[in-house]
């Protein structure tokens, strides 16, 4: 099979185009076709080693999977003697956050991890971006408890994470302020956003508006700058660590020593939320944005593109036409 594969730590001209076994399926897994992928910030972490923690679960000198690629679509080739849950033919999205395996022609996954049927009508393109920025956009939120009717802000709403966490916000009722740049003010809007903010005219954090949640998306504020916008008891999280490290940190010391604070949840990956997801996608009220469309062979430009910060939504990896036989 064809697979983007890197070796070694590195920026994006480390991960080669070539041949490679195709994977079988142990007695609990699918083997999946895979037609489409996504690069986002967590494949760009795992091909940099960077931060260095990640190397902690990809290895500490060179990586352990030399496939990357966390979210996938494709049609089910194979199941395992274990398996029930699945058929050969059927259309599925996973994310696949451990062994990785999306940037290549077959990938297997656990049948009871994070996999689901694609709804239907929607594509393999459309499909394999569903999971990644959604399913920690919505840890983060269940960490917070949001409930309906709560004022929250998305610090970053055009990125995977954050363009997924204002749907998800809206769907629970909560009244949602988006941050973005001046050209993406009607994409926030289109998602349900009740207020935005371009943040090259204006500074979030110097609103005279009181958040119970404020959620930073892209790690590029801090709790300290965000405290005065917090209500009393409000709750700031992040995706990033910070400076220092200082999210993990202030998550322990902040629930003890004041009445803002800190969550830093560590994200699960269960089916069960894969299915949510599914849901909310079948009934239109959930869907990835998709900026850009890659074919494997340019999955280098790819990568430097996500590099840059400046994607909106979801880049996809088109591993083989919707069409395709082989």
């Amino acid at each position: 099979m064809r697979a983007a594969v890197y070796r070694h730590y590195g920026p994006p001209s480390f991960v080669h185009v070539e041949t490679a076994p195709q994977p079988i399926p142990q007695r609990d897994e699918l083997l999946v076709r895979v037609f489409a992928s996504t690069v986002n910030r967590t494949d760009c972490g795992f091909l940099s080693g960077k931060p260095l923690v990640v190397r902690l679960f990809s290895g500490l000198r060179a990586p352990r999977a030399t496939i990357l690629g966390c979210e996938f679509a494709g049609e089910v080739a194979g199941v395992g003697a274990d398996v029930s849950a699945f058929a050969v033919g059927q259309r599925v999205f996973g994310y696949s956050g451990v062994k990785f395996g999306g940037h290549a022609g077959y990938l297997t996954v656990t049948a009871t991890g994070m996999v689901a049927e694609i709804p239907a009508d929607v594509s393999y393109v459309e499909a394999s971006p569903i999971l990644e920025g959604a399913h920690y956009a919505l840890n983060m939120l269940r960490a917070a408890r949001v409930t309906a009717g709560q004022n929250v802000l998305v610090n970053g709403g055009t990125g995977g994470i954050g363009s997924a966490a204002v749907q998800l916000l809206v769907n629970l009722g909560a009244r949602v302020t988006a941050v973005c740049a001046t050209p993406h003010l009607s994409m926030m809007e289109s998602l349900g956003a009740e207020r935005v903010v371009d943040y090259t005219l204006e500074d979030f954090t110097a609103l005279e508006d009181e958040f119970d949640v404020v959620l930073d998306t892209v790690g590029k504020s801090s709790f300290g700058r965000c405290r005065r916008v917090l209500a009393p008891n409000g709750i700031y999280l992040s995706s990033e660590l910070g400076t220092l490290w200082q999210n993990p940190i202030l998550a322990l010391t902040t629930p003890v020593l004041r009445r803002r604070r800190v969550l830093f949840p560590i994200p699960k990956d269960t089916r069960d939320d894969a299915m949510f997801l599914q849901g909310l996608v079948a009934s239109g009220e959930f869907r990835p944005i998709i900026d850009r469309i890659y074919p494997l062979d340019e999955i280098c430009a790819a990568y430097e593109y996500v590099a840059t910060g400046q994607k909106i939504g979801n880049v996809v990896i088109r591993v083989r036409d919707e069409a395709a036989t082989e």
